[in-house]
């Protein structure tokens, strides 16, 4: 068995989550993608929705895909979500992997991945799928300036959207639409539950 997780906020998820996480998919042939929504996420602060929202908007968000699952191991585990102790946790429950998780990754957190904690031994123990242009010059010199050693890696081109969390939560505050940057099942329980408006 093979485990591709993409850990995030989501605070909200949005569109371009989930044309990412098919667009890993369907280059890696993956049977599926597990979403893991952050406890508490460990270099954002503020205007984070409580973890059990941002579950079920994510829930939400991917009932319609059979390949996309979702994990709360990180709301489980509680505390500040450190990627490696989620990993720990995931090799511990299912001892049926024999291959390293591959853990998809911005181009950007990448670069800055020796900031995170156990950055070494997180590096060890997974396979990089970074959002990025194979052999382009943003690739070249984020593996050139990095200084870790026995990691693997490989380069997904997914389609750039230019939309972001902060941009969605922004909108709400200022009552404009957020129709088509979420689901229509997500956009209805940030309306329910009165998700950013403050």
């Amino acid at each position: 068995m093979n485990l591709t997780i993409f850990a995030g906020t989501f605070n909200p998820i949005h569109i371009a989550h989930l044309i990412v996480a098919e667009s890993v998919r369907t280059e890696l042939n993956a049977e599926k993608i597990l979403f893991i929504p952050s406890f508490i996420p460990p270099f954002k602060n503020g205007d984070v929705a409580e973890a059990e929202h941002r579950l079920n908007m994510v829930k939400l968000a991917i009932k319609n895909n059979p390949h996309f699952e979702v994990s709360d191991v990180e709301l489980k585990l509680q505390g500040t979500s450190y990627s490696y102790n989620t990993i720990l946790e995931l090799y511990r429950q299912n001892p049926q992997i024999k291959e390293k998780i591959n853990f998809i990754i911005g181009a950007d957190a990448f670069n800055h991945i020796e900031t995170w904690y156990k950055h070494e031994e997180l590096a060890k123990s997974i396979n990089f799928i970074v959002l990025a242009r194979p052999k382009s010059k943003e690739v070249e010199e984020i593996v050139s300036n990095l200084s870790l050693k026995d990691f693997s890696y490989q380069f997904v081109e997914a389609p750039r959207i230019d939309i972001s969390s902060s941009y969605i939560r922004q909108r709400i505050k200022e009552n404009k639409s957020i129709k088509y940057l979420v689901t229509n099942e997500v956009e209805n329980y940030i309306i329910e539950n009165k998700l950013y408006w403050d």
